[in-house]
């Protein structure tokens, strides 16, 4: 029942990202959201044999979102690590990290895996729709991550790894100091 709430409460914060409709954001703690997209994932993580570790930094300020937005931006990127680990003779570990971004007071949050990594030449083209490196891929899960970030003021890049796999880097800005407020989405 919980996973069909949750999937419920997706579509309909989905539908209202990307009708611009007026949605309420909150304040957030990132290190929050990354541990509970990791209890959601448990069992997943879990049959999929994948180790996760995670580095996340104490006393970050928190950041203006939509949790489950935010969440499922995350859950994807946690999920496309696995499928880049799928078949993989190496360990397989997702590291998951939060951090103070050095430029502007940002909050970054950052998915690392040990897969096969990006060819160089799509690194930019996997954020545009329909673009996809899987075999199976539909190519619209990092274009809707990528939206949604933006939709928070943020940025979506990827970058490989130097000894292995890649890394999806999103920093946030910090949070106003106005209370609770509406944002219309313009992606």
């Amino acid at each position: 029942m919980a996973d069909d709430k949750r999937a419920g409460e997706v579509i309909k914060r989905l539908r209202a990202l990307f009708r611009k409709e007026e949605v309420r954001y909150r304040a957030l703690d990132v290190n929050d959201v990354v541990l509970d997209v990791l209890r959601m994932m448990r069992s997943d993580l879990l049959n999929r044999d994948v180790a996760v570790r995670t580095e996340l930094a104490a006393g970050l300020p928190q950041v203006d979102g939509d949790p489950v937005q935010l969440q499922q931006v995350l859950l994807n990127l946690v999920m496309n690590g696995c499928d880049a680990m799928d078949g993989t003779p190496v360990e397989r570990r997702l590291t998951l990290r939060t951090a103070a971004a050095a430029a502007g007071g940002e909050v970054e949050v950052s998915v690392a895996d040990r897969g096969r990594g990006i060819p160089p030449a799509d690194l930019q083209r996997i954020f545009d729709p329909f673009v996809s490196t899987k075999t199976d891929g539909m190519g619209l899960g990092l274009a809707v991550c990528r939206t949604i970030v933006a939709a928070h003021a943020g940025r979506l890049w990827a970058a490989n790894n130097a000894d292995r796999g890649a890394s999806f880097y999103s920093p946030y800005p910090r949070k106003e100091r106005s209370p609770m407020r509406a944002r219309r989405h313009r992606p």
